[in-house]
């Protein structure tokens, strides 16, 4: 008898969890407020980085601390509210960042960043997607010596650690790849086995096409409430209610207000971003994306126009956007690059979801039985959603997982 299983979420990572899920032959339906790929994975930088191995700490020098602290930079920023509200997660967070900590985290982490390419590959044939996908690496550029150094550092730690591939360029090299540039940098390093991406919103419909050819059912609606049932799950919407044997939450920067509901207290919280989209002067190009890293915001030549995307925002999820750090990213980028008008109205916004001891939540809930988590992967949900739904796929069906699960079990947390 088929079983009947119900994706909230249909991002990145809940849409190939759905893939996954209805090729071992699941009767899936997934499920979101927005169409596949229309929040979170729409906005985000369009990069698989097979070089995230390690997941980002926070910040312990108090040189940074005071940079940060009068809340004018590119790459964080702050409100106080937001701070307030996610106080107990953000200390948490703090404590795990602590140089051993952090290193503890790394090869669980680095157990699904290893596999990104390789389970996005799946995913893109399947789709039929090579068109949006650019297989070049990508360019993380340095306004300062030291802080390219260290990064040329950390790029051969990794590479011998975890095969991660890079270049090294100079000035003049990077001039050579990127001629429109105006100068600023000193150089860079270009991570050579990364992919990127010209519409993540697309690369994301067209996986969720995919899964809707392997017998999968897409539908649009606002989730109201869940509860569990003497057969399963059942979920109330805007547009009526659905049943399933089991039920897979998805849903992101979201997941801590379900599972709330269900007696869960999941020390996640948000980090916002914005991105816009510019045309570019004359004949000018932009070959490659590019991140201005001491700086902190990203440009990439989408087909949209130039996306620039912000650093991170900590707020809470429903607060007015403020575009003060879109409009410094923007002054730091004219200096970079010649770029023309804005192309989007408004600016997007969406936000990451960040677990305290940045390891995502993958894998059964504790005490619900047919109740299935994967959320929590910080910066990189676009990255690691082909790895995560085939590895939960093949948990919830029985077979040995591809990557050990243990760390990232919900069962981690005392609550």
């Amino acid at each position: 008898m088929t079983r009947e299983t119900l994706v909230l979420g249909a991002g990145m990572v809940g849409t190939s969890i759905a893939y996954h899920l209805a090729r071992r032959g699941r009767a899936v339906t997934l499920l979101d407020r927005r169409g596949p790929g229309e929040e979170t994975s729409f906005g985000n930088a369009g990069i698989i980085q097979r070089e995230a191995v390690k997941p980002y700490p926070f910040p312990r020098d108090l040189a940074t601390l005071l940079r940060v602290l009068p809340n004018r930079q590119i790459d964080i920023r702050y409100r106080p509210r937001g701070l307030f509200a996610a106080a107990g997660p953000l200390l948490q967070y703090w404590r795990h960042s602590t140089p051993a900590r952090h290193a503890a985290a790394v090869p669980a982490y680095a157990s699904l960043t290893v596999r990104c390419t390789e389970e996005h590959q799946a995913l893109i044939a399947a789709a039929g997607a090579e068109a949006l996908v650019h297989k070049q690496g990508w360019l993380d550029g340095f306004r300062e010596q030291a802080s390219l150094e260290a990064q040329v550092a950390n790029a051969e730690a990794i590479a011998a650690a975890y095969g991660v591939t890079h270049e090294v360029l100079d000035a003049a090299a990077l001039k050579a790849r990127e001629p429109h540039l105006r100068g600023g940098l000193l150089g860079a390093v270009h991570w050579t086995n990364g992919w990127t991406v010209r519409d993540p919103g697309a690369l994301v419909k067209a996986y969720a096409a995919a899964f809707e050819a392997a017998g999968g059912r897409v539908e649009q609606a606002e989730a109201r409430r869940l509860e569990q049932t003497a057969s399963g799950w059942r979920l109330h919407t805007a547009a009526g209610m659905h049943e399933a044997e089991e039920l897979v939450l998805a849903t992101g920067p979201w997941s801590s207000r379900w599972l709330a509901e269900l007696g869960y207290r999941v020390p996640l919280f948000p980090k916002r971003g914005y991105h816009m989209h510019y045309a570019m002067q004359d004949d000018t190009r932009l070959n490659h994306w590019l991140r201005d890293a001491d700086a902190g915001y990203l440009l990439a030549p989408m087909r949209a126009g130039v996306r620039l995307t912000t650093g991170a925002e900590l707020t809470t999820l429903d607060a007015a956007p403020r575009y003060g750090q879109l409009d410094a990213a923007e002054r730091a980028a004219r200096e970079l690059l010649p770029l023309a008008e804005r192309r989007d109205v408004t600016p997007w916004m969406g936000s990451r979801p960040c677990v305290a001891d940045m390891l995502p939540v993958i894998g059964a809930a504790p005490r619900h039985d047919g109740l299935w988590l994967a959320f929590g992967h910080g910066h990189q949900g676009f990255t690691l959603g082909p790895v995560t739904g085939r590895v939960l796929a093949e948990q919830m069906c029985g077979e040995t997982p591809a990557v050990d699960l243990a760390p990232f079990r919900l069962a981690r947390f005392a609550s």
